[in-house]
């Protein structure tokens, strides 16, 4: 029984089903207030400073700014944030059930909170949505997104250009904004990690296992190989062989002689 099955047993009574709508909701009346009293935002924003002065509701006030890119319209990019927040969450709930995405988003709450006390101001809170993006291309790697409502991409794509944009960041940052970026995906990792590194163990040993039945089935199956080039007819089924005046086997093309 895993650490998560442990917690689930025990706690299951504390899930709260369609979490990612209600936060969705949140994100909207907030936006909405910003509109109404401009720099509201402001103190919702996950602010390490801010929290040590007292201002502790930050740790969690933070997940109910919309992320608006700068591409659209303030109102269709915080609309299209929240359709992205609920179609994650249902998506979640689906693979995993209501205990688990809850345990999910508040471990990865957790962990920006621990971010934005290592790295600079905001890194830490900006991905709490790629933790539940990348949650949602490990269980449906082929569901489509259309890209400006025009260009079928799938997740498992998405997901490996996040990787390497993260890549990138870490790469170029210093130690305090790569522990920010781990803790923000502390929930991914406990999560998926031992699942990822125990796919990549059966893959290795899979090809061990592929290389030595090929190195058997090689030696002993194979009737004819060439002494010069190595090929047999199992590689090269096309070649003829010839035994030479030495005695050794040789193909059609390095038979002593015919060169």
């Amino acid at each position: 029984m895993s650490w998560i099955d442990f917690l689930e047993k025990r706690f299951e009574r504390f899930a709260i089903p369609h979490l990612l709508r209600y936060v969705a909701l949140l994100n909207g009346l907030a936006f909405v207030l910003s509109k109404l009293q401009p720099g509201f935002l402001n103190m919702l924003q996950l602010d390490a400073s801010a929290v040590l002065h007292g201002e502790v509701w930050r740790l969690v006030s933070h997940i109910f700014v919309p992320s608006i890119g700068g591409l659209l319209p303030d109102w269709i990019g915080a609309g299209l944030y929240l359709l992205l927040l609920v179609w994650l969450g249902d998506g979640l709930e689906e693979a995993m059930g209501s205990f688990r995405t809850t345990l999910y988003y508040f471990i990865g709450l957790a962990g920006t909170a621990a971010a934005a006390f290592m790295a600079d101001e905001g890194v830490g809170g900006a991905f709490l949505t790629n933790s539940l993006f990348f949650a949602y291309a490990m269980f449906f790697p082929n569901r489509q997104i259309l890209v400006f409502f025009v260009i079928p991409v799938k997740m498992k794509w998405l997901a490996w250009i996040d990787v390497v944009l993260l890549a990138v960041l870490l790469l170029t940052s210093g130690w305090g904004v790569r522990a920010g970026v781990v803790a923000s995906f502390a929930n991914f990792i406990l999560f998926f990690g031992p699942s990822l590194l125990s796919a990549r163990k059966r893959q290795r040993e899979q090809k061990e296992r592929l290389a030595k039945f090929t190195a058997t089935f090689s030696e002993v199956e194979t009737l004819h190989k060439c002494t010069t080039c190595g090929r047999t007819e199992v590689g090269a089924p096309e070649l003829e062989f010839r035994v030479g005046r030495n005695g050794e086997e040789y193909c059609v093309e390095h038979l002593p002689g015919n060169r």
